[in-house]
């Protein structure tokens, strides 16, 4: 009898204000609850929830400023703040600025013990750098014509940072530079509400790319296999950081080759994770599916990467033990790229390219 009162008594103050603010608290249900818990959580996560009327017409505005640009999109979350390097305890080659501005900001953080920047690379803990996240892409396929739109506060190292990865996608675009000053005003001293509009311009792309597995990104993964299985890539971070310490000594198609492989089972497959693996709001299998339409992806062919054809749907990965724990919830030119791989931008054209934007293969690729 309590319990009803409390509960009538809660549900009462929540009508009164309208509103309710939840703080920071431990979501990682058990994925063994009922199904009909589970599907109450899909409800909750994915219909109940939504972004205040200013926020979704401005994030769709900016969704359709991108599809003004070309057919598709491919949207880059790419976590290379300092603070998130920072916290990572990653080294990226800065030498002794990198280490002492990266050094002053963990000091943020009382609690955070040394890290081993070697072993934290080695263990795929680390971000990709943008030009890393560039060479993965165009591994995959991805032509240098592809829109990419960057989800990101400022970038560790700035212009210079970016500048390897707008060289492989010169259509490098961001909400700073598809909307003016005066539009982005209401959001821009507001670090939620800008992430808000990025969130909004990921969820809708037709792909998505993660940089760091962390809540936005999991959130993000969860709501597209939800609503229909689009792709979201997570780099293999561990296995493509030995590729990427060799890439000098190989060929840019023994490099392909072996970015395409590293990448089965992380490119958001519809049958990539196990049902009940993983965490929930990243992989609802409980509530995937009862949508027919969803339910007949499971069916579609495998992807195919140009004369590569890699069928994704029959590799299963258990999340668990390729994932190590993810390090961070923390919210908020041509003559710049390696020479070993500078034929990819001076020598490849749309024409040549392994997947041509108005080829089946492209369309198939960057389909919903």
């Amino acid at each position: 009898m309590s319990t009803n009162i409390g509960g009538l008594a809660w549900l009462s103050t929540i009508l009164s204000f309208k509103a309710v603010q939840l703080s920071k608290f431990d979501y990682r249900l058990s994925n063994k609850l009922g199904t009909d818990l589970q599907k109450l959580r899909c409800r909750v996560n994915y219909h109940a929830l939504k972004f205040t009327e200013p926020i979704n017409k401005m994030g769709q505005e900016l969704v359709n400023r991108m599809r003004k640009m070309g057919k598709h999109y491919v949207a880059l979350h790419l976590r290379f703040e300092p603070d998130m390097l920072a916290f990572s305890g990653c080294y990226y080659g800065g030498g002794e600025k990198e280490r002492r501005e990266l050094g002053k900001i963990r000091k943020r953080w009382k609690t955070l013990h040394r890290n081993n920047p070697d072993k934290e690379r080695r263990q795929g803990r680390c971000p990709l750098t943008p030009e890393e996240v560039g060479l993965m892409l165009r591994a995959l396929g991805y032509n240098k014509d592809v829109h990419l739109y960057v989800a990101s506060g400022e970038v560790y190292g700035g212009d210079e940072t970016l500048a390897p990865l707008r060289a492989l996608f010169p259509n490098i675009h961001s909400k700073d530079t598809i909307a003016t000053k005066q539009e982005l005003e209401p959001y821009s001293a507001f670090s939620s509400r800008m992430a808000a509009l990025d969130f909004i311009v990921c969820d809708e792309s037709d792909v998505f790319v993660t940089n760091n597995n962390g809540n936005m990104a999991k959130i993000l993964a969860g709501r597209r296999r939800y609503f229909g299985h689009k792709p979201t890539i997570r780099p293999n971070a561990k296995k493509l950081y030995r590729l990427f310490l060799n890439r000098e000594n190989i060929t840019w198609e023994e490099f392909s080759s072996s970015v395409r492989t590293h990448q089965r089972g992380f490119m958001g497959e519809p049958r990539e994770v196990r049902s009940g693996r993983g965490e929930f709001h990243e992989n609802p299998a409980t509530c995937i599916c009862e949508d027919l339409e969803a339910k007949s992806k499971l069916q579609t062919p495998p992807r195919k990467f140009g004369k590569t054809d890699v069928d994704f749907d029959e590799v299963v990965v258990d999340q668990d033990i390729e994932n190590e724990p993810e390090l961070s919830d923390q919210d908020e030119d041509d003559d710049l790229i390696d020479p070993q791989f500078q034929h990819i931008v001076n020598d490849t054209s749309v024409d040549d390219d392994p997947l041509i934007s108005d080829t089946p293969d492209i369309e198939e690729l960057l389909s919903d």
